[in-house]
C-alpha cells in the first residue's frame, strides 16, 4: 500500500507576543494589509511588520506564506471586524475560496507585531461530543481504516478542528495492498469506483462534482476535499464525504435521502494521492467554522467481531453487520 495524503490542510504563520491594547490604528493597518495582499505587494506587508516580527518571519518566508495563502484561498473579497480576543483584533474575512479569521496585533508605532490566519468560528455553534443519529457504514464489503482514532499518532486529522475525528478508509487485500498490480492508475485500486451510500436519512446540503481525479501520487491542493457530499441529519449533524470520483455523484443539493441510498462512487479527487473515502461529522456545514464530532456506527463487524455503537481506529477492517 502506498503512503497517501490526508484531507487535512492548514495555513499557519509564526506569531510572537501580542502587542499593546487595541487602538483606532487597527482599522488603518487592517485596511492596508487587505489592499497590499490583494495587490500582491507582499514586501510592503513585510515592511509593515515590527522589527521583532520581521526577525521572526523574514521576508522570504513572508512572501512564501502569503503566496501560498493566495494560491489556496484567493483574494480577500469581504472583511469585517468580529471581536477582540486577548490583545488582538479578529476580522471575519471572506476570501474567494475560504472563510478565515485574520487576527492582527499592532504595537504603539502602528506596526504589526502579531499575525495569525486561521479558520473563522462563529460564536454559538452547538458543541456536539458524538453523533446522536444512528449510522451504518457508507459502503458494502470490508474496508480498512488507514487514519482514525483519538490521537495524532493514529489519526493525522487530529489537530484540525473540523476533521479531528475523521476517517480515511480504503480497501486492502490479504497482503495489505490497496491496489492490484503497480498502483499507477486509479482503476488499479480496489476502492476506485466502489459505491458509497447514505449511512442514515437526511438532506443533501452540499454537492461538489466536477473535480478531476488525480493520477495516483499527484495531489490537487486547489480544492482539498475534491468531489464532495454533505448530508445534514435531523439532529443537525453534518456528514462530510470527500474525494468522490469525478461526475459520479447521483444526488443533488436539497434532495432528501434515506439510509442506503446511493450517493456516488469512490474516487481520487482533491488533496488525495490514492482512491479512498474521507468521512467525518461536524457541527456546521462550513468546514472552516465547524468542530468535529466523534463518529460511532451501529452493528459493524471489526476484524471479524460484531460490535455495536463503535468508533473504529487505524488498521481495523470494518464492514456492516447484519
Amino acid at each position: 500500500m502506498k503512503r497517501f495524503i490526508i484531507l487535512s490542510a492548514a495555513l499557519i504563520i509564526t506569531h510572537i507576543a501580542w502587542g499593546q491594547k487595541e487602538t483606532i490604528s487597527y482599522k488603518a493597518v487592517a485596511d492596508s494589509f487587505e489592499f497590499n495582499y490583494n495587490a500582491d505587494n507582499f514586501d510592503t506587508i513585510f515592511s509593515s511588520f515590527s522589527s521583532e516580527m520581521q526577525n521572526a518571519l523574514p521576508v522570504d518566508k513572508t512572501r512564501a506564506f502569503l503566496k501560498d495563502l493566495k494560491f489556496q484561498a484567493g483574494k480577500i473579497i469581504k472583511r469585517e471586524f468580529a471581536f477582540y480576543e486577548q490583545t488582538y483584533a479578529s476580522y471575519k474575512t471572506n476570501f474567494e475560496r475560504a472563510l478565515f479569521a485574520v487576527n492582527i496585533s499592532v504595537d504603539d508605532n502602528a506596526k504589526i507585531n502579531g499575525l495569525l490566519i486561521k479558520p473563522f468560528k462563529e460564536a454559538g455553534l452547538p458543541k456536539l461530543g458524538r453523533n446522536k443519529t444512528k449510522l451504518t457504514l457508507p459502503f458494502k464489503d470490508e474496508w480498512t481504516v488507514i487514519w482514525g482514532g483519538d490521537t495524532k499518532e493514529i489519526n493525522h486529522h487530529f489537530d484540525h478542528e473540523a476533521q479531528k475525528n475523521a476517517f480515511d478508509i480504503l480497501i486492502t487485500d490479504s497482503k495489505g495492498n490497496s491496489f492490484k498490480s503497480d498502483g499507477k492508475t486509479n482503476d488499479d485500486y480496489f476502492a476506485f469506483g466502489k459505491e458509497l451510500f447514505a449511512p442514515c436519512d437526511g438532506e443533501i446540503v452540499l454537492v461538489v462534482d466536477g473535480v478531476k481525479d488525480n493520477k495516483p501520487g499527484i495531489l490537487n491542493p486547489v480544492y482539498i476535499p475534491g468531489n464532495t457530499v454533505i448530508i445534514k441529519t435531523i439532529k443537525n449533524e453534518f456528514l462530510f464525504f470527500a474525494h468522490f470520483k469525478q461526475h459520479s455523484i447521483v444526488v443533488k443539493e436539497g434532495e432528501k435521502v434515506k439510509k442506503g441510498d446511493l450517493l456516488g462512487f469512490c474516487g481520487n479527487s482533491g488533496n488525495s494521492s490514492e482512491p479512498h473515502l474521507h468521512f467525518h461529522i461536524q457541527n456546521a456545514e462550513d468546514m472552516n467554522s465547524a468542530t468535529g464530532v466523534k463518529c460511532y456506527f451501529e452493528n459493524i463487524i471489526v476484524n471479524g467481531q460484531l460490535k455495536n455503537d463503535y468508533s473504529p481506529v487505524q488498521n481495523e477492517k470494518i464492514k456492516n453487520g447484519m
